[in-house]
């Protein structure tokens, strides 16, 4: 299904912080625990945390019904920085479409490749859509230990028919 998208708008920051809360406080308790969706969660309401993303970054937006329900962002130029989607828009495909217009953006402003920190819930979606994972970390948000994948893409590589004798 293809969902209207367009650039983020600085009008957008508060409904994005929304959806950023309500797209972890719906992922299921089977996933992560208690304390770590709220640590997580909580990372909105910290100050500067999300704006410096928010307002130097480069991001989508997919409607639907003329609402905002999942966003991308890219910051620094290379990196997925979020891609959140709000419970209820949920495997509908606005992060699939949201994450290809980010990597053909990016591709068009010259980036060979993108990285980024994925959670255990975006990691499946990534690798689908040929991204790799480099490896594993653990971090701490709030104290809370969680696990992710660091993963890469390439964006486009030049084939040796490229090269003229």
């Amino acid at each position: 299904m293809s969902f209207q998208k367009r650039s983020i708008l600085e009008s957008d920051h508060k409904v994005l912080k929304d959806i950023y809360v309500d797209a972890i406080e719906s992922i299921s308790s089977n996933d992560y625990t208690y304390e770590q969706i709220q640590a997580w969660a909580s990372k909105s309401y910290l100050p500067g945390l999300l704006d410096k993303c928010l307002t130097q970054g480069k991001g989508w937006a997919s409607l639907e019904k003329g609402e905002i329900v999942a966003f991308a962002m890219r910051y620094p130029s290379n990196r997925l920085a979020l891609l959140y989607c709000r419970g209820i828009a949920k495997k509908k495909g606005h992060a699939t479409g949201l994450l290809r217009k980010i990597e053909e953006e990016a591709s068009q402003d010259g980036e060979k490749y993108l990285v980024t920190e994925a959670s255990f819930l975006s990691q499946p979606l990534l690798s689908k859509m040929g991204w790799h994972i480099l490896f594993q970390e653990e971090i701490l948000i709030a104290g809370i230990p969680f696990k992710r994948h660091r993963m890469k893409k390439i964006l486009f590589e030049v084939c040796s028919s490229d090269y003229h004798q």
